[in-house]
């Protein structure tokens, strides 16, 4: 809280208050719904809706994550536990209140611990293709209600697309109206007023329209409504923490403490994509652990981030975590005050507000960024969003990861590899990529960018042994390395056979500004001694003058090239070459320092 609480102000209380307010008109019918999915009693998806909501907003990363109950949770909840128990029995209710503090508690120390540094293997791609596949299910699984026609509830794509055909000749057309009305609205008020809230404003133009419709047409419009809603506070409950019971829950709580935090911080990181900000995973682990741990003293079962509402909370112009705090508290409100007047929300209004949403969460410009950039992330893109049509949502994620992973690996299994010259000009002190310069006729130079790991020591070894066997004499190679930022222990097994071949070929091994981090695991591997620490050479000394001596003088007599400054008049034994006055005559030659 102490990160965010100096950007509170007037301004961004008043902003975060209507956040809050449009939160909770999306929320009540949701929690409802989502609890029912859980088998659970209605009243404990808006328990559910408040102490863990609260908690996690502060302490969590996110300014804009907006946690509580989610379809995929209770789906997963359902399946667990129906068969330990009768849904909505106390022993079920039970069950989930003891499954709910287990799973916390690992969060809770899985953050503690500094584990969410795993999430940084969710790409910025995966989360692009993920968010713009929840946007077009969130889409769907609302066209039912948008058209007012009633249709099997769903979290499959496929089957939620298949119902909205069917019942499309069932279409009422008031609550259509409804819903058209409550759409254009919203949209107005986004492109003409920005500063008016235009999600309530958008429900309340529905509401009103919805009721206008009633006195015009009568009672029998058969446009839906919210539910009544129970009105009652969260009571106290604790959690059943005995040997059969925890040994019974723990995989299932293992599997939902991974499923919740990659939700969460999936979201996080995709609404922080159009916030600026930056999410500190493990903070997230910790925030989302302790929602869960003291809401399962508060009747509430498993929660994790929100796609729908952390979008709501985002568009609605949410400046701070206090608006789903905010939220938390108008809900209590709601249950103690005004569960009576819920029940005129339109649900073909609340079903606009949501396709609002999901447009706004499809971020297409870097969408087109990522089409412009390559096909492996192409690839990635298309693959996430697939799978998170096609897949349970969670699995969209995991299936992201892995390919992301996987073309990672293919690109760093293959380091650039460039052959160089010594620059030209008399006083260049560095080397340069050839182009259709002349090579040494001993010495070899390579520009090697990336690292030597298991992964690229096939590519790697491969590159090494075609540099004399392209040309035999290439005896000495010099590694120009500053690209190389890491070696493994099998790329130092590598290094050291190639300095024993060469070695054994008359020639040697030789670096220019290798990193400390890779000598000391040259050293540590005992491959240095092989190579020899002679043949590491620093920035600043002539790398030449140290390996010009080792070359064969008989190769140099013949020589015509003479890329160096050192070939000019000496050979490397020292003695002066017969032709000197000669070449003294034919103007400066290139210069050769370091890379």
């Amino acid at each position: 809280m102490l990160h965010w609480w100096p950007m509170v102000d007037r301004r961004s209380v008043r902003a975060d208050l209507l956040a809050g307010l449009t939160g909770t008109i999306i929320l009540v019918p949701q929690a409802v719904a989502y609890a029912s999915i859980a088998g659970l009693p209605p009243a404990y998806g808006l328990y559910t809706a408040i102490v863990p909501v609260i908690v996690a907003a502060l302490f969590g990363s996110s300014w804009h994550l907006v946690s509580g109950p989610t379809a995929a949770l209770s789906i997963v909840i359902f399946a667990t536990l129906s068969p330990l128990a009768e849904p909505g029995s106390a022993a079920y209710i039970q069950l989930a209140l003891t499954l709910t503090f287990m799973t916390g508690a690992l969060m809770l120390a899985m953050g503690v611990a500094g584990l969410g540094v795993l999430v940084n293997f969710i790409s910025h791609t995966v989360v692009v293709g993920f968010t713009a596949g929840a946007a077009v299910l969130i889409a769907t699984s609302q066209l039912k209600n948008f058209f007012g026609f009633e249709a099997p509830a769903t979290a499959s794509f496929v089957d939620a697309l298949s119902g909205f055909f069917t019942g499309l000749p069932q279409t009422n057309p008031a609550a259509l109206a409804v819903g058209v009305v409550t759409l254009a609205t919203g949209l107005a008020a986004r492109a003409w007023w920005p500063r008016v809230p235009h999600m309530i404003a958008a429900m309340l133009a529905g509401s009103l329209f919805a009721l206008l419709l009633g006195l015009l047409l009568g009672p029998d419009t058969g446009i839906a409504t919210v539910s009544a809603i129970p009105r009652s506070l969260p009571p106290l409950s604790v959690p059943v923490l005995s040997g059969d019971t925890l040994r019974q829950l723990a995989p299932i709580a293992l599997a939902l403490a991974m499923l919740s935090l990659t939700e969460a911080v999936a979201i996080a990181r995709a609404i922080a994509l159009k916030s600026g900000q930056r999410i500190d995973s493990s903070q997230e682990f910790i925030g989302q652990g302790l929602s869960n741990v003291l809401g399962s003293f508060a009747s509430s079962y498993v929660s994790s981030g929100s796609f729908t509402r952390s979008g709501v909370n985002y568009t609605a112009g949410a400046r701070t975590p206090l608006a789903p705090v905010f939220s938390a508290l108008f809900l209590v409100l709601t249950l103690v005050l005004l569960a009576p007047f819920v029940r005129f929300l339109p649900i073909a209004s609340m079903a606009a507000i949501l396709l609002v949403v999901a447009w706004s969460l499809i971020d297409f410009h870097s969408i087109r960024s990522i089409l412009r950039t390559s096909r492996g992330e192409v690839a990635v893109l298309g693959t996430t969003f697939a799978a998170t049509l096609f897949l349970q949502l969670e699995f969209a994620i995991y299936v992201g990861v892995l390919l992301s992973l996987l073309i990672f690996l293919e690109r760093t299994a293959r380091p650039e590899i460039r052959a160089a010259v010594p620059a030209p000009g008399p006083h260049s002190v560095h080397f340069v990529a050839q182009t259709n310069e002349p090579d040494c006729c001993q010495l070899k130079m390579l520009f090697v960018d990336g690292a030597i790991y298991f992964g690229a020591v096939d590519h790697v070894q491969r590159s090494l042994r075609d540099v004399d066997a392209v040309q035999p004499l290439h005896k000495h190679l010099l590694v120009l390395a500053p690209g190389i930022n890491f070696i493994d222990s099998s790329g130092a097994e590598l290094l050291g056979q190639e300095a024993r071949r060469r070695r054994r070929l008359g020639g040697g091994l030789h670096f220019h500004r290798l990193h400390p981090g890779a000598v000391d695991v040259l050293a540590r591997s005992g491959h240095l001694a092989e190579i020899g620490r002679e043949n590491l050479h620093p920035i600043g000394p002539n790398v030449i003058d140290a390996i010009y001596p080792q070359l064969d003088v008989e190769v140099c007599r013949r020589c015509t090239t003479r890329i160096f400054s050192q070939c000019q008049r000496v050979l490397p034994d020292g003695s002066l070459r017969a032709d000197a006055a000669a070449v003294a005559g034919d103007g400066p030659a290139p210069l050769q320092g370091s890379s």
